[in-house]
């Protein structure tokens, strides 16, 4: 039997993560936040009263076994002068999906079967008006996923405006795993909106699974300027309950000059360093090595499949 992974995230990180995780002899869950109401998601939110599918449409295609073309439909947007524009294929099969079936983890589930996806997707709650809340150093309150990254200002807090009703299968998902990820991506927009939940924290203090930090390449702007990687685990613990971070990967390679400032001024990101002993001071297991890739957009990212063999490896070794 496969052992059991549980992946919770949003956004870019943990579709990509999956893509490579995917190949593994490993049962995956994949936790999806569903408080974006950027683009395209945030248009439908507002008109089907839905909660965001962005997130959740780009796990089920990087987790597909299907043809690369269908996985390009999935993701294609709509270039026009209509009320389609900016509107990606997967977004609104999501949502014609839901308005037929009346739950987004039936309709997540019909789309999976449809596009050959092994492992489960689910959202972290089917609540339709969930709101994501920040407040700043200054006190400043900032409504809304979107509002809150492009802020740019230091978060203080993230909260929620009404605690969600979190699905009775993710905590189940949790009380079974072997292995718990907090994938790489925003740790305010992406990660933490899963951890805030009081059912998700309640479920990982109740489970015996390591919990595993992926951590990011480069900080974020106003979230997370001038992190190490201790300074990220050390805010993902100030969120979680009895249980905390057991286990970092991170990435050993320095990040070219070149690159390195084209980041810091076009997006004022900068390279995550590693602080080996700080992370001892809160007893923090670290696997460090080369995870570096460089995208077709000229962008940085996580080596997938080396990612994913150092958490094979590690769920092997435990």
């Amino acid at each position: 039997m496969y052992k059991k992974v549980v992946v919770l995230g949003g956004g870019t990180g943990i579709s990509f993560l999956l893509k490579g995780l995917k190949d593994f002899p490993v049962d995956i869950t994949a936790v999806i936040t569903v408080s974006d109401n950027g683009r395209s998601t945030g248009r439908l939110r507002d008109e089907f009263h839905t909660p965001a599918v962005g997130d959740i449409r780009k796990v089920i295609t990087n987790l597909s076994q299907t043809d690369e073309p269908i996985k390009k439909m999935m993701s294609y947007r709509f270039n026009t002068s209509s009320d389609l524009d900016g509107h990606a294929v997967g977004n609104l099969i999501l949502t014609a999906m839901l308005d037929i079936t009346g739950s987004l983890k039936d309709s997540i589930a019909y789309l999976s079967k449809l596009l050959d996806v092994r492992h489960t997707v689910l959202p972290v709650s089917e609540d339709s008006d969930l709101t994501l809340m920040g407040m700043d150093d200054d006190g400043n309150v900032i409504e809304g996923e979107e509002q809150i990254t492009e802020a740019h200002r230091h978060i203080q807090k993230i909260f929620y405006k009404k605690e969600p009703k979190v699905l009775k299968e993710v905590i189940e998902a949790i009380h079974h795993a072997d292995l718990i990820i907090f994938s790489m991506g925003s740790l305010f927009t992406s990660i933490l909106p899963n951890i805030i939940c009081k059912q998700v924290e309640e479920a990982l203090d109740n489970s015996d699974a390591p919990i595993m930090y992926l951590c990011n390449i480069v900080t974020q702007p106003g979230e997370t300027d001038n992190f190490s990687v201790s300074d990220h685990v050390k805010l993902l613990n100030r969120y979680l309950n009895h249980r905390k971070v057991d286990v970092v990967i991170a990435n050993s390679k320095e990040v070219d000059k070149k690159m390195a400032k084209k980041y810091e001024s076009e997006e004022q990101k900068d390279p995550v360093l590693i602080d080996e002993e700080e992370l001892k001071k809160v007893d923090v297991e670290l696997i460090a090595d080369d995870l570096l890739t460089i995208a077709e957009d000229n962008t940085l990212k996580h080596d997938s499949l080396k990612l994913s063999s150092l958490i094979f490896s590690y769920l092997m070794r435990k």
